[in-house]
């Protein structure tokens, strides 16, 4: 039964990706066709992101009334949902309405498949989960791109990620009575979480940075996905086709990095994939400044891509180890709140600082996340490796009291 569950929750977490990669390929025609602003993509991301900040709040209290199960059912629907009527959107203001349910289902589906993941199953499985959520994220610029190709045909592509997303709900649907099974042995076997205010959680060592890295990461990625088509057609010239294509390995080097994450999980601790994520972004980072050929910025969106994969799963799955299994629960909702808030306000403020100082100024932008959270990261390991060194001595003097 864990199998088969674990099987529809890869299933159901593409369902996370591929909604999240269609706004940016698909605006550079969007906005020209609704007469708004370029930056009004930022908009759009701000309430779909509030959505889900919002609902991965009340998530937790959710899943344990309804059960993951059903949560999960209904937010795969709300999805569907925002996605049919963006299909049917007459103008802007009908996309920003059709942003609230999306960005409501994708925060409940979240919370809930990444908190039972890390309960139930290993480290391998929290990389492959989210590599799932990349071939999501990767298929979504991929069909864009097929009905962009059809007389810029944007429509097309939301309605055909929608009747995917309708036939996993009916997929969810049937599967409710296995959830409802493995919740049975589940409540049977709990055991007792500490239960710790929010304040309380924000001020333990090591929290502040912990959720700066979350917001910086989650900031980087959704800035890179948003803007990336736009900064290769406004700054580089490239065309709306090409670019969306280009973006589409942007989400495929997220999918390849946390595949081969998985494996390397067992070889490497979380530190080293973060630390070895950072490095590989900023080497990207610095390829996508450089005035190369247009095919290097290619190249540049894929090593970002393969950069972003182990951070994030690595960060979530290393939250028992920082702050301990009883409070985890708390400090992993926290965590998750604050990197949909990276996502929520750095990539509209890229949008806004773009009317002022140009596209060209984008890979700065990721410079400047990509060191803050370098050394939110450092500074997080520095706290853990003291702590450590607190309990190797206190272990020491109790020994030699003896």
């Amino acid at each position: 039964m864990a199998t088969l569950l674990l099987v529809i929750i890869y299933i159901a977490f593409i369902s996370l990706g591929l909604p999240d990669s269609l706004l940016g390929p698909a605006w550079p025609i969007i906005h020209k066709d609704f007469q708004v602003s370029i930056s009004y993509a930022g908009i759009v991301t701000m309430i779909i992101s509030g959505g889900t900040i919002l609902s991965s709040f009340f998530s937790g209290k959710l899943i344990k009334r309804f059960g993951t199960g059903k949560i999960t059912a209904v937010s795969v629907f709300l999805t569907a949902a925002g996605l049919a009527g963006t299909y049917f959107s007459p103008g802007f203001l009908w996309i920003c309405l059709c942003g609230i349910p999306l960005g409501i289902g994708a925060g409940a589906v979240d919370s809930a498949l990444n908190n039972f993941v890390a309960l139930h199953y290993k480290a391998k499985h929290m990389n492959w989960l989210h590599c799932f959520w990349g071939i999501g994220a990767t298929a979504g610029p991929l069909i864009m791109s097929f009905f962009i190709r059809k007389n810029n045909n944007w429509r097309m592509g939301y309605g055909a990620i929608a009747i995917l997303q309708i036939i996993l709900v009916a997929c969810l649907i049937l599967s409710l009575p296995l959830w409802k099974k493995f919740q049975q042995e589940e409540t049977e076997q709990t055991t007792d979480s500490v239960d710790i205010k929010i304040s309380k959680l924000i001020s333990l060592p090591g929290a502040k940075p912990a959720l700066t890295s979350f917001f910086c990461y989650c900031a980087i990625e959704a800035t890179a996905g948003l803007w990336g088509s736009s900064y290769l057609v406004t700054a580089k010239g490239i065309s709306a086709e090409v670019a969306a294509r280009w973006i589409s390995l942007y989400y495929l080097g997220i999918t390849i990095g946390r595949f081969l994450s998985g494996f390397l999980s067992l070889k490497m601790n979380n530190k080293t994939l973060i630390r070895l994520g950072q490095i590989i972004i900023l080497i990207g980072v610095a390829l996508l400044a450089l005035p190369l050929f247009d095919i290097f910025q290619m190249f540049a969106f894929i090593l970002i891509g393969l950069g972003c994969a182990p951070i994030y799963p690595a960060m979530l799955h290393e939250t028992p180890n920082r702050f301990g299994k009883e409070i985890s629960q708390g400090i992993m909702g926290i965590q998750m709140a604050v990197a949909y808030v990276g996502g929520t306000f750095m990539s509209p403020l890229f949008g806004l600082l773009s009317k002022l100082i140009g596209f060209q100024w984008f890979p700065a932008f990721l410079l400047f996340l990509v060191a803050i959270m370098l050394v939110s990261s450092e500074m997080m390991n520095k706290i853990l490796k003291h702590r450590k060194n607190e309990v190797q001595k206190d272990t020491v003097e109790a020994l030699g009291s003896e």
